[in-house]
């Protein structure tokens, strides 16, 4: 299914500016989602359900690697991608049986039809929509036919920098209930479950999205 592509310069700005503030911040980040009270998310349980256990699984946007970790631990065989270095670096010193990628989830470096699931916590937020909806498509391709997608993307209207708070500079896309439907659906995808959140593993409220690749 054809997406129409963003113009370059427009996107890559706000992206640049998140990975930037990533990459001065990952200490931050760490004290957070890098200690070791893990708490599994619900979503991710409703995921597992769906996908083979004997697959092969990818942590899309993985941070320090709490859940990539905890999937190992539990039998699965899981891939944890992220495009900041010293959070890769953690996850592995976390982990050192597990594979760590560095690499920016618009450009994947994974095989056409080589995965059983993706696991996309709180991390296609970071991309302005229409270029979320370009790797909606891109990771539809990676799964085999049948798998299953988990995502979590920010609830609202308003897109933007934000500007206080928490780890201040990174870009978030907010999207409405049914915008990501449209998206996900745009992209090739049928919906298994689309839900509203609120202040689960994340404060504020979210959407939690499972998706299953159909067709050969």
């Amino acid at each position: 299914m054809a997406v129409r592509s963003t113009p370059h310069h427009t996107t890559s700005r706000v992206v640049a500016q998140t990975l930037e503030i990533y990459d001065r911040d990952a200490r931050l980040f760490l004290t957070r989602w890098g200690t070791p009270r893990y708490k599994r998310p619900v979503l991710l349980d409703e995921w597992l359900t769906r996908v083979p256990t004997s697959g092969v699984l990818l942590d899309l946007g993985c941070g320090g690697g709490q859940d990539t970790r905890y999937l190992s631990a539990a039998g699965y065989r899981i891939i944890g991608l992220d495009r900041t270095r010293s959070l890769l670096q953690f996850g592995k010193a976390c982990a050192p049986s597990v594979p760590f990628i560095l690499a920016d989830m618009r450009s994947l470096p994974v095989r056409t039809g080589s995965l059983d699931g993706i696991w996309a916590a709180a991390s296609l937020v970071h991309l302005p929509k229409a270029v979320a909806t370009e790797v909606l498509v891109k990771l539809r391709h990676c799964l085999r036919p049948g798998g299953v997608l988990a995502a979590t993307v920010t609830y609202g209207t308003r897109s933007r920098i934000l500007e206080r708070g928490w780890i201040p500079g990174r870009y978030f896309a907010r999207w409405s209930k049914a915008e990501l439907a449209r998206a996900v659906r745009r992209a090739g995808w049928d919906i298994v479950a689309l839900r509203v959140v609120s202040n689960r593993e994340r404060k504020g409220r979210w959407i939690n999205l499972i998706a299953r690749r159909g067709g050969a």
